[in-house]
């Protein structure tokens, strides 16, 4: 790795930095309820909607105290719209309710309502755990991809997960695009918020051109 890159990353996670776990308000560890508020917000950031309004929808759900599973199955489904309503998640509130409702009862009904029986149940093998996570209602490749980036510091058998969207923010950078090569630009703890900072860049050119224009300057 280059001294070059190495900057451009260190950039890169001082401006940007932060998982959108972060943002939703998820102090992400190896418990049912953040784990599964990890997974509900996988299944907004996966639809096609803008990521803070998917951020706020998730905070608008735990605030109408719908944090885990036997409560998001206990809500009604009209409970469940006016909280993605409220986050301004309208465009695909409806379909969320209930793909959120049933996913709730899957998981309550196989895993007993904890997501690390689904890992266990993957037994340390990542392709197995991307498709049980896939079976949750809601969550396809894509939002497996959002859960499996931002859980990475927590499931170390998931490390390092960049997966492509990552890789097109590394493009832009000018850093490299493979999984081992940027995991190596940057401690295993700042893992998941070097992810999410590459995916902003990934969404956003002006942030790619910012951080590299920053990176050049050494500021």
């Amino acid at each position: 790795m280059s001294t070059g890159d190495q900057r451009t990353a260190a950039t890169l996670l001082r401006m940007y930095g932060r998982t959108y776990a972060e943002e939703a308000g998820i102090r992400l560890r190896d418990t049912p309820q953040p784990l599964y508020r990890l997974v509900v917000l996988a299944c907004l950031l996966s639809a096609r909607i803008r990521a803070p309004v998917a951020v706020a929808a998730a905070r608008c759900l735990a605030e109408a105290g719908i944090k885990d599973p036997r409560r998001m199955a206990g809500a009604t489904w009209q409970q469940r719209v006016d909280a993605l309503g409220k986050g301004g998640y309208r465009r695909y509130d409806e379909r969320t309710a209930t793909q959120l409702g049933d996913g709730a009862h899957l998981l309550l009904d196989r895993y007993r309502g904890d997501v690390r029986r689904l890992r266990e149940e993957a037994d340390g093998d990542p392709g197995r755990l991307r498709k049980l996570l896939q079976e949750l209602p809601g969550l396809g490749p894509a939002g497996v991809n959002i859960f499996l980036r931002e859980v990475q510091g927590v499931w170390p058998e998931v490390h390092p997960c960049f997966d492509a969207k990552a890789a097109e923010g590394a493009a832009r950078l000018g850093l490299p695009r493979a999984s081992g090569a940027l995991a190596g630009l940057v401690k295993h703890d700042d893992a998941p918020a070097f992810a999410a900072a590459l995916v902003r860049a990934a969404l956003d050119k002006e942030v790619a051109e910012e951080v590299r224009k920053a990176a050049r300057k050494g500021t």
